[in-house]
């Protein structure tokens, strides 16, 4: 069975790549040129990744809430900043988000799971 750390250490890989991912769309998918999707996606997707990248330096709580509240901003961005329009940013920035947000909840459950069954 895998240690709860070992799968904190993955999860926050996987944050730090969706970061990475995030980042890279606005040229992957061709929306370089809109600047509102664009530098929502690159100053998210760098937070995401810094976030991930602290998290696997041993800093898993604080990486998993603030990809929490990065993930979340991710998925409402398309329609708070105005490109819900334009469907391969407002993909890109949904899908990755819920993503990020559904490795953020697990590395915060995995956390506080294991903190409570220490002190069991």
């Amino acid at each position: 069975m895998t240690h709860p750390d070992d799968w904190k250490q993955i999860l926050a890989g996987g944050q730090l790549v969706l970061g990475v991912l995030l980042f890279l769309m606005p040229w992957l998918v061709g929306f370089s040129a809109a600047p509102a999707p664009a530098w929502s996606a690159w100053v998210t997707g760098l937070l995401v990744a810094l976030a991930g990248a602290g998290a696997l330096a041993g800093y898993a709580g604080a990486g998993g809430w603030a990809n929490l509240v990065l993930g979340a901003w991710a998925v409402i961005a398309p329609w708070v900043l105005g490109f819900a329009g334009q469907a391969a940013a407002m993909w890109s920035h949904v899908i990755l988000g819920v993503l990020t947000v559904l490795a953020a909840v697990a590395v915060l459950w995995i956390e506080h799971g294991s903190s409570r069954q220490a002190h069991a």
